[in-house]
């Protein structure tokens, strides 16, 4: 009979010694900022609002808050794009911790970056908030806390990304042109790539469908139009085998 009381308060001074251990340990807030590119008009671009903190005004910051206590941060992190932006239907990817001990004024603060490339013209901007809209990523200068430095990371993340992965068709409409295509991989790699052997190598992957339909109002000589075979590529053994530009 005197079993189960004893191990009661077994239980019970184990769980006040945990808590008693926990409350040994520093306590730093951790952040998640969400790093949005988009391709728009040839431009690789980068989704920003501006700073609400005194010591940043007027600079340009990414869309963050902190994580709350019980709360995981992948939920923080759709969270706070759904908060700032209205949108629920985008995939965030989590790239990289930034835990240099002066980056926030405030004190010790860690973040973790998230990342996404979505479709300017399918996804619309329900909140604009601070100033939020695009920008483009070349003309990105001068940025609040390590911002600048976190998107630096999530672009080379991205170029890394772009050749492994077929990704950058999300940056695309529905039906494209191999001149939109090449554009595309310029603007994320910030290379030029020569036309014919760019070409040949999409052809190689035979993951292209040819609609039949061409290019229309264009300003130069319109072009066939294509859409990427994802259940073709879903279904290959193979999958995706890099590209090497």
């Amino acid at each position: 009979m005197k079993r189960e009381p004893d191990i009661h308060r077994n239980a019970v001074g184990l769980i006040k010694d945990v808590v008693k251990l926990v409350g040994t340990y520093p306590r730093v807030p951790i952040t998640v900022d969400c790093v949005i590119f988009g391709f728009d008009e040839n431009q690789l671009k980068v989704l920003l609002i501006r700073s609400d903190l005194a010591v940043y005004e007027d600079k340009w910051s990414l869309l963050g808050d902190f994580a709350e206590d019980n709360e995981e941060l992948d939920d923080a992190a759709y969270r706070i794009l759904k908060h700032r932006t209205g949108m629920d239907d985008v995939y965030l990817d989590q790239v990289r911790t930034f835990s240099r001990p002066n980056r926030h004024p405030g004190g010790r603060v860690i973040t973790v970056a998230y990342c996404s490339l979505l479709n300017i013209q399918h996804h619309e901007l329900k909140i604009t908030e601070n100033e939020l809209h695009w920008h483009s990523y070349q003309s990105i200068k001068e940025m609040a806390f390590d911002h600048k430095e976190i998107i630096d990371t999530c672009y080379k993340w991205l170029q890394k990304r772009i050749q492994e992965h077929p990704l950058g068709f999300n940056l695309l409409p529905d039906k494209f042109s191999l001149r939109e295509l090449q554009n595309l991989y310029e603007a994320i790699l910030g290379i030029t790539l020569d036309r014919r052997n760019f070409r040949k190598k999409f052809a190689s992957m035979d993951l292209l469908i040819d609609t039949g339909e061409m290019e229309q109002d264009v300003p130069h000589r319109p072009g066939k139009l294509y859409k990427f075979n994802f259940e073709k590529y879903e279904g290959s053994k193979r999958k995706w085998i890099g590209i090497d530009f």
